[in-house]
């Protein structure tokens, strides 16, 4: 940013403004090339995605088109292969096509070749510490780019990572949510509950987009509004770009709960009970109520040990008998019991506010995306009011082998 950090940062903006609302990846990256090429010139530009399991990768192109946005390609064979395995933290070349490190016989590498894309930048795309892909820039011409142009693009990279991350999460999703539902789909009492829980993830995907488009846009169209009245009030002082930046630092932690949202990293990184304390203490937090909370049971352990697509399901489970109960119910109190027998694992979430018959609540979708991942998983799902009118109780029992390790029916589950 020291050559012309005007330019920079409103271009940085721009590409943030054209990226919300894209929902797929073909789209978001069209949609940016051209402010990126206002910040390093390019005749291609790409975007390399891994995949959740880590072998496979895939590109989105803007401008020549190439035979690696065809096709899902190993890692190894990749021309970045090492900085997508975090060996390296970019790749800078003269000329590629006279660079040991990429060779016409490998077909990974032949589209360098093919199209003369001499000049290149490459530098990786990061969430959370993993490498979610790179962003790829090349021109032509020989010896175009220099280190500025790779700092550049890793201001580009940075800004670009947490919504593909989010995509990248969202298209996951719905292809988890399309398989499962194709092998439920020939046990005809679960029909319905597959379609019905692909049209939640969809919604899902939906959400995501609305987020960034309603929230994170409108965040940064204000940024870019007060920068430029502070360009027009003449030299800026230190002071006067503190609230800019504290704007920026908010833009980034509401796209870090947009990330939250999409992925329950939490489960996944501390265990099942941590998560479920957590969303109790967010869900309470945010809604300003003074409720107590408490998780009991000795059998945290046995949640641990289930497959990681039913944890999941239950996760969301309670996490919609959660919010239910503090967004509805208005309770004083809510309790999260986990159990443990011989061969199922149990969940009751217990709340002493209004029952459902008196909230203001049509039993719906929520209700009903909760019975649907029960089904999926071959859970057992109840819902419960105090016979004297005060409190709720949500139930679920899952059949487990072998103790703790898996369900039943667990390959089905649905994130």
């Amino acid at each position: 940013m020291d050559s012309a950090p005007r330019e920079l940062i409103d271009h940085l903006f721009a590409i943030s403004r054209v990226m919300a609302g894209k929902l797929d990846f073909r789209s978001a990256i069209q949609a940016v090339a051209t402010e990126v090429a206002q910040i390093v010139p390019h005749d291609h530009l790409d975007v390399c995605i891994v995949r959740g399991d880590g072998r496979f990768h895939t590109a989105y192109e803007s401008g020549i088109q190439t035979e690696w946005s065809k096709s899902l390609d190993p890692v190894e064979q990749s021309p970045i292969r090492n900085l997508l395995e975090g060996e390296v933290d970019h790749i800078l070349s003269y000329d590629a096509c006279n660079d040991a490190r990429f060779c016409a016989e490998k077909p990974g590498h032949r589209p360098i070749f093919d199209h003369g894309l001499r000049s290149r930048i490459h530098v990786p795309m990061v969430v959370h510490g993993e490498v979610i892909g790179a962003l790829s820039c090349s021109l032509c011409s020989q010896g175009a780019y220099g280190p500025i142009d790779v700092r550049n693009a890793r201001y580009i990279a940075d800004l670009l990572s947490p919504y593909f991350f989010a995509l990248r999460a969202a298209e996951q999703a719905r292809l988890a949510s399309v398989v499962e539902a194709e092998a439920k789909a020939r046990e005809e009492g679960l029909r319905l509950g597959a379609l019905k829980l692909t049209e939640a993830l969809e919604g899902e995907r939906q959400r995501i987009g609305m987020d960034l488009h309603d929230q994170t846009l409108a965040d940064l169209t204000r940024l870019v509004r007060r920068l430029e009245r502070l360009a027009l009030s003449g030299p800026v002082s230190a002071d006067a770009l503190k609230p800019v930046v504290r704007g920026f630092h908010a833009c980034m932690e509401d796209l870090r709960q947009i990330i939250e949202e999409a992925q329950p990293s939490v489960l996944q990184l501390f265990g099942f009970a941590h998560a479920v304390e957590n969303q109790l203490e967010r869900s309470i937090r945010d809604s300003g109520q003074a409720i107590d909370w408490q998780i009991s049971g000795d059998s945290r352990a046995a949640f641990d040990g289930l497959d990681p697509k039913v944890s999941i399901a239950l996760f969301r489970i309670v996490q919609e008998a959660i919010n239910n109960a503090v967004q509805h119910a208005e309770p004083k109190r809510i309790v999260v019991r986990l159990d443990k027998g011989r061969d199922h694992v149990g969940i009751a979430v217990i709340d002493d506010g209004k029952g459902t018959s008196d909230r203001r609540i049509r039993r719906g979708s929520g209700i009903e995306n909760m019975k649907t991942r029960a089904r999926l998983i071959s859970a057992r799902f109840a819902l419960q009011d105090d016979p004297g009118g005060r409190g709720t109780k949500v139930t679920i029992v899952l059949p487990v082998r072998g103790g703790t390790e898996t369900a039943s029916d667990g390959k089905a589950a649905a994130e």
